[in-house]
């Protein structure tokens, strides 16, 4: 899972220091796209250094404003990443708060292996009707479940 984008560290002054990202999906009309989930953490460099070894590539860590920090993580293969954050009242939320965030994988054992190997408390895989889930929480106590459906390719 080796990754070699940069983090972004430094805030754009305008508009014209933001590039363009030709991978990234189009925002077409009425599309209504799911692309960053608040994760709320008691301390953003614990909590980073947690979802980095866990595979997560940090995306953005910026201090746009003083008393503000955004620190942006995405899981391996999504569309879609978290942030942690301070100084950003619309976000707060208690530590730990956030239950059953889903990542959707291809196999449940390869990738339940792979977080213990990186250190995550993964519990065993249940067999739900079919469908496989395996749970973790990061170390504030917010709960994730790693998902495989058979059927999806």
């Amino acid at each position: 899972m080796s990754d070699e984008r940069p983090t972004q560290t430094k805030v754009p002054a305008g508009p014209d220091e933001i590039q363009p990202d030709p991978a990234a999906d189009p925002v077409l009309p009425g599309n209504y796209l799911l692309e960053l989930i608040p994760v709320p953490v008691a301390d953003l460099d614990v909590a980073k250094e947690f979802y980095v070894a866990a595979g997560f590539h940090a995306d953005v860590d910026v201090t746009p404003a003083e008393g503000v920090r955004i620190v942006q993580l995405t899981p391996p293969g999504s569309h879609c990443s978290i942030v942690l954050s301070t100084g950003l009242n619309n976000l707060e939320m208690p530590p730990g708060s956030l239950r059953g965030l889903h990542l959707v994988v291809a196999d449940i054992e390869a990738a339940r292996n792979d977080l213990i190997a990186r250190g995550v408390d993964v519990q065993p895989v249940q067999d739900l009707g079919g469908v496989f889930y395996a749970a973790f929480s990061d170390l504030d106590g917010n709960t994730w479940t790693l998902q495989h459906m058979p059927w999806r390719q």
